[in-house]
This record gives C-alpha cells, sequence and structure tokens, in this order.
C-alpha cells in the first residue's frame, strides 16, 4: 500500500505546479513578479485561517502549544519561500514553463550540498558521481536555445543565476518548515501542518504587504483587482501547501521533495500542451540527467 507521505507529495506538487501556471499567467499579462508573488500568499493566508477556525471546531482539539525555536524556522522558512518564488515567477520570462520548474527542482541536489558543507555529511563517491550528473544537467539547461556567443556567457547566465537561487530558497524553507511542524506539540499531523502554516502565510503577507506600501503602492491595487484569478491561486497554494507541510510532518524534507519531483512530468505537459512552448532536444536531456541525479541522490540517503 504506498504510503500517505507519498501520495501527500505528489498532490502538493500537483497542486504547487497548478499554482506556478496561474502566477505565470498573472506575470505576463497584468502583475509584476513581486505582484505575482504577493498575490499567492495575500489570497492563501486568511483561506488558511478559516479552514483552522473550522478544523480546531470540528476535531474540539484546543489551540496547540509550540516548542522553543518555532518563530525562528517560521520566519527562515517564510523568507526563503518569498525569495525562491520571485526567482521562479522571473525565471518563466527567461525561459519555458517546463525548464523553470526543472531549474527550480533542484532544490534536492543542493539540499545535499548545504549538509555537506554546513552540517558535515558526508558524501560518498556515489553521491559525488549525482551531483557532478547533475551539474551536467544543468550545464546543458542553462544554454540558451539560440545558443551563439562565448561558451562560459552562454552557460553562466541571468536564468542559471535564478534557477541556483531559487532552488538553494526552497531548500531551506523546506528543511525550516519540518522543523517548525515538529515543534507544534501535537499528535495530530493535519494540525500541525495548518496551524505551522497558517503563521507562515501570515508572516509572508505582513513583510511583502510592507515592501510593496513602501517600493510599490500601486502594484497592491492591481493585485486587488484580480481577485478572481487570486482567489484561484489563494485555493491551489493552500491545497499545495498543507499537502507539503503534512507530509514535512510524516517524513524528512529530503524524501519528501524528491517525490515531488514528478512536478517536473506535470510542467512538461502544461509547457507542450497548454503553453504551446517549443522544447528542445537539450532541453530534454538536461533534464533527464537532472531528474537522474535527484533520483540518485535520494536513493543515497
Amino acid at each position: 500500500m504506498v504510503e500517505l507521505w507519498i501520495l501527500l507529495s505528489v498532490a502538493a506538487a500537483f497542486s504547487q505546479n497548478l499554482r506556478f501556471m496561474l502566477q505565470k499567467h498573472l506575470k505576463s499579462t497584468s502583475l509584476t513578479t513581486t505582484g505575482a508573488t504577493f498575490l499567492r500568499f495575500l489570497y492563501t493566508a486568511p483561506l488558511v485561517a478559516v479552514a483552522m477556525v473550522f478544523y480546531l471546531e470540528f476535531t474540539a482539539q484546543p489551540f496547540p502549544v509550540f516548542g522553543s525555536g518555532f518563530a525562528r524556522y517560521v520566519m527562515v522558512g517564510g523568507l526563503g519561500q518569498i525569495v525562491g518564488t520571485l526567482c521562479v515567477v522571473a525565471l518563466f520570462a527567461e525561459r519555458n514553463f517546463a525548464v523553470g520548474l526543472t531549474f527550480k527542482n533542484t532544490e534536492v541536489i543542493l539540499s545535499a550540498v548545504v549538509g555537506f558543507l554546513v552540517l558535515g555529511e558526508s558524501l560518498s563517491a556515489y553521491g559525488l558521481g549525482a551531483l557532478v550528473l547533475g551539474l551536467v544537467g544543468l550545464m546543458l539547461l542553462s544554454d540558451p536555445p539560440s545558443g551563439g556567443g562565448a561558451f562560459l556567457r552562454r552557460i553562466f547566465n541571468r536564468a542559471l543565476g535564478l534557477g541556483l537561487l531559487s532552488g538553494m530558497s526552497f531548500a531551506i524553507s523546506a528543511v525550516a518548515y519540518r522543523g517548525a511542524t515538529l515543534l507544534v506539540l501535537s499528535d495530530d499531523f493535519a494540525l500541525r501542518a495548518g496551524i505551522t502554516l497558517g503563521f507562515v502565510t501570515v508572516f509572508q503577507t505582513f513583510i511583502m504587504a510592507v515592501w510593496l506600501f513602501v517600493r510599490n503602492q500601486d502594484e497592491i491595487s492591481r493585485v486587488i483587482r484580480v481577485w478572481r484569478v487570486g482567489i484561484m491561486v489563494g485555493l491551489s497554494s493552500m491545497i499545495g501547501s498543507l499537502c507539503w507541510f503534512s507530509a514535512f510532518t510524516l517524513q524528512t524534507a529530503a524524501y519528501v521533495k524528491g517525490i515531488g519531483q514528478i512536478e517536473l512530468v506535470f510542467g512538461f505537459v502544461a509547457s507542450y500542451f497548454f503553453y504551446k512552448e517549443k522544447i528542445t532536444a537539450r532541453e530534454i536531456w538536461g533534464t533527464v540527467l537532472l531528474l537522474a541525479s535527484i533520483v540518485a541522490l535520494i536513493l543515497l540517503l
């Protein structure tokens, strides 16, 4: 029988893919990168709050107590997700939808690198080989379809920088979110996930609202005007995030994100059938190599 955390990870990946599609649409039609990112948190926070109020009432549970360090994990995870989302939305303007998601999913490889550099977790020869394989895939993906010009300028470009920064940011946020959910003192994994998500989205909404109020107040008005799509983004984001957070309470972030790489399959389907974007043979091979690297790392964890 398939374990619950695996089903939750797949559902989270599907919902996240739908949310990125909606954000890509808003970015290309009516909002800036920052506005499309802010919209996601603004319309998710109240939905999560209402859902948790009903859940606590339905299950007759008291509001949970938190362990030391909960707020720190929430803030680190929330900021990491903001940066990661900004990078992914901006990346969609540089490359097609599927390749943008592939760059974002370097978070699995980067998690292994961060673990080695920060925590001193050793990498076997097989692990090093998996990282090299992923590097080759990244090089193939980072080379723009147009080609031309000096090799280094083609490889080290804006898309690669955004992709690596998004992957690193999401890797940090995933680990922080798992840490936060484990500090919600309750045996109900759904409650732990929902309460953590509620605090995270309120924090993210506040931070981005202050930023836009100072830098671009007109964008706040535009975000409110597209409320119909905003509610759809909020719903898909809430469902996806609740599934991610629930999976984090049941399994380590690395395994959860490893299963979540199925998002790439959803991304290629959307890129080809929905956006009618051309996917080059080099991009396909780059994605295959990157996926192979990710799978190898997950099997070695």
